[in-house]
């Protein structure tokens, strides 16, 4: 059985479209909140100024691009980030080991303090989902073979749903860093995702991080939202 992560910190993924929204949406969530998940939308749309306005604000920075491409290409592309305040990184796992080895070499780099992270299995795919595209494992099987080969290429730490959360900790013990998606306090929509948990779920399975988008962007309270869920972590 995993055990409980007394330091599993909540992740805001600000999934908004525009850079006014993104940052009224921070002024609503109060004082509480340390890390914000950048993704692929912001990103694109306003590139790395945006990023070091969020930083200049007083938040950790989750950059959520989920690079995968040939070695060189994604290699290149974590050099391209120098100077960036992120503290962790996403690439995807299925790229292979090669190019998560050529990736974090590169981190090391540029900044020995950044965390890359391979994706395994996205938390709004199941096995139906993974069958269409030529996969016949179940999930959990999937997440488990790429969490492996994250850890063999050197990166930080791995994203996964919850749910294969207890396979991934025995498999590789307690040092590595988990980010979990796909969690929802109880009572929340499940959305898109097809593979969730509750904030406390996702603490005493070994999550080290948990990352929560539309519970709190669609609340009427964010900051309220955002205290119930360290509440629940707590």
């Amino acid at each position: 059985m995993s055990q409980p992560r007394e330091d599993c910190k909540l992740i805001l993924a600000l999934d908004v479209p525009t850079r006014e929204e993104a940052f009224a949406m921070l002024e609503r969530c109060g004082s509480e909140l340390r890390w914000v998940k950048v993704g692929l939308q912001l990103f694109v749309k306003y590139g790395p100024d945006f990023v070091k306005e969020i930083a200049d604000k007083g938040y950790a920075v989750f950059l959520d691009l989920k690079l995968h491409d040939i070695p060189n290409t994604v290699a290149s592309a974590v050099r391209s980030l120098k100077g960036l305040p992120i503290g962790m990184l996403t690439l995807h796992s299925m790229g292979g080991q090669e190019m998560m080895t050529r990736a974090a070499e590169a981190a090391a780099e540029i900044n020995p303090e950044l965390t890359l992270l391979g994706v395994t299995v996205l938390t709004s795919m199941n096995r139906t989902n993974l069958a269409t595209i030529g996969f016949d494992d179940d999930p959990e099987a999937m997440v488990l073979r790429l969490a492996r080969l994250t850890a063999e290429s050197g990166l930080g730490g791995l994203v996964c749903s919850p749910l294969e959360l207890p396979l991934v900790r025995k498999e590789l013990g307690p040092k590595l860093a988990i980010i979990t998606p796909g969690v929802r306090p109880e009572g929340a929509s499940a959305d898109d995702q097809k593979r969730t948990l509750t904030p406390a779920g996702a603490r005493e399975k070994g999550s080290s991080f948990i990352v929560v988008g539309r519970p709190i962007l669609k609340a009427e309270d964010p900051s309220q939202a955002i205290r119930r869920i360290l509440a629940e972590l707590r």
